[in-house]
């Protein structure tokens, strides 16, 4: 759903393509019979499920996180990696789990583990992801809402809009069920974590940074 996203930001360039790039890529990698270390493996899982598949992960492990020690079980790093549609074998989960847990505790930290799951990125990413973060989140509370959106964005250019297809409040839920996978959830809350992992996955479809950095000005009006 990113594209449309980008196709409301007026935006020329065939995104469909870049995600069915990224898509066939990561599919091309992990048949080259290639040795990957654990997590690159997982990585590689995730963008078989498009630019939003580490998010969806991310995000599962985050609602399964113990709220004190902001960690989680083999038992729901398991479930989360299900959850969240991505096809690992049993022996393959256990391996990643022991990278992270290193002391055998049986725990891992789920914010260290996200970090390194997310593709790596240049600082000039990673700042202009972050300053289109503190542009969208408009009341400067933490999270995007509907009413940052509607303040950032203007869903009049959107094709679908135009054509009277969908109404404004149809084109922000779709854009927001990226984030909680629930289309028509007007109530939707983003915060930074999740902001970061989706367009950590929008980056690895885009090879050019000056290209990346282009997109990110343009969508978020920096």
């Amino acid at each position: 759903m990113f594209l449309e996203h980008f196709t409301w930001m007026s935006f020329r360039d065939d995104f469909y393509s870049k995600e069915a790039t990224l898509i066939n890529r990561a599919r091309r990698e992990l048949a080259n019979g290639l040795e990957k270390q654990p997590i690159d493996k997982l990585r590689l899982k995730c963008f078989t499920r498009g630019s939003a598949g580490i998010l969806s992960l991310c995000r599962s492990l985050l609602n399964m996180e113990n709220g004190e020690s902001k960690s989680v079980n083999f038992d729901d790093f398991k479930a989360a990696i299900k959850q969240s549609g991505i096809d690992c074998t049993d022996d393959e989960v256990k391996d990643i789990f022991a990278c992270f847990d290193g002391d055998n505790c049986g725990h891992i930290n789920t914010k260290e583990f996200v970090s390194k799951l997310r593709p790596p990125m240049i600082r000039s990413r990673l700042d202009v992801i972050e300053k289109a973060f503190a542009k969208a989140d408009h009341s400067g509370n933490g999270v995007i809402t509907v009413n940052d959106l509607k303040n950032l964005y203007n869903v009049k250019d959107h094709p679908k809009y135009l054509s009277g297809e969908v109404t404004e409040k149809q084109i922000l839920s779709e854009f927001l069920s990226n984030f909680d996978g629930n289309t028509g959830n007007l109530n939707a809350k983003i915060p930074k974590e999740d902001f970061l992992s989706y367009y950590a996955g929008v980056s690895a479809s885009i090879d050019n940074d000056a290209y990346f950095d282009l997109v990110m000005r343009r969508a978020y009006k920096l």
